[in-house]
């Protein structure tokens, strides 16, 4: 009588002890957040400098306004930074609904798609998703998220807010004796600085998702 036949076992455990992240992405991703960070809060002006009551007059005209916000926004550019981050935090905060959806979208993120390593398929139900469309459903995702729901109005309300602080402060605060550093451009503000910090804490992210697409 002969044996019944050796069916194939997969190894399952070795499966199941992948980690869930793909930990050198991660942890590249945050030794570059947390650079760009030292980096940006190196640049902070103090902030007594910010709110010193003598440097305040009314601007004589519109032109003189616009010309000194853009000097204080190239001077006080991280300090700006954080009066809006302060702004949106506080906003979010005083929501939890919207911030709860803001944390489980940056979580779906990070651990469906930027830092996954990219030999473990994504199963939901039972069900295979590649790449691409787990790219995709996290993009639509993210649209109706932010444009569909309160969660976009929180987040443009909390920054029109604070830029129009900043906008205040920039034009009210005289900037005669500030010293600009030479080689830094005058347009340079709080746009081209956040542009530049995200920039470099994205990059990480952005050869993760260059990998996989």
């Amino acid at each position: 009588m002969s044996s019944p036949a050796t069916l194939p076992v997969t190894n399952q455990q070795a499966t199941q002890s992948q980690p869930p992240i793909n930990t050198p992405a991660f942890r590249t991703f945050l030794s570059r957040l947390s650079s760009s960070l030292r980096a940006s809060l190196s640049q902070r002006r103090p902030w007594l400098e910010l709110i010193d009551r003598t440097s305040f007059a009314r601007p004589d005209s519109l032109t003189d306004s616009i010309s000194r916000i853009r000097k204080n926004l190239a001077y006080f550019k991280v300090n700006y930074a954080a009066i809006v981050s302060l702004v949106l935090a506080f906003s979010l905060l005083s929501h939890p609904f919207s911030l709860l959806v803001l944390l489980s979208l940056l979580g779906a993120w990070m651990f469906l798609y930027l830092f996954r390593s990219s030999d473990q398929p994504l199963v939901i139900f039972g069900r295979g998703f590649s790449d691409r469309e787990t790219l995709l459903g996290l993009v639509v995702t993210t649209i109706v998220v932010v444009f569909m729901t309160s969660v976009g109005s929180l987040l443009t309300s909390a920054l029109t807010v604070g830029v129009a602080v900043v906008c205040l402060h920039g034009a009210f605060r005289v900037p005669d004796d500030l010293f600009l550093d030479e080689q830094e451009p005058a347009n340079a503000g709080l746009i081209s600085f956040i542009g530049n910090s995200a920039a470099a804490t994205s990059a990480a992210a952005a050869s993760v998702v260059a990998g996989r697409v």
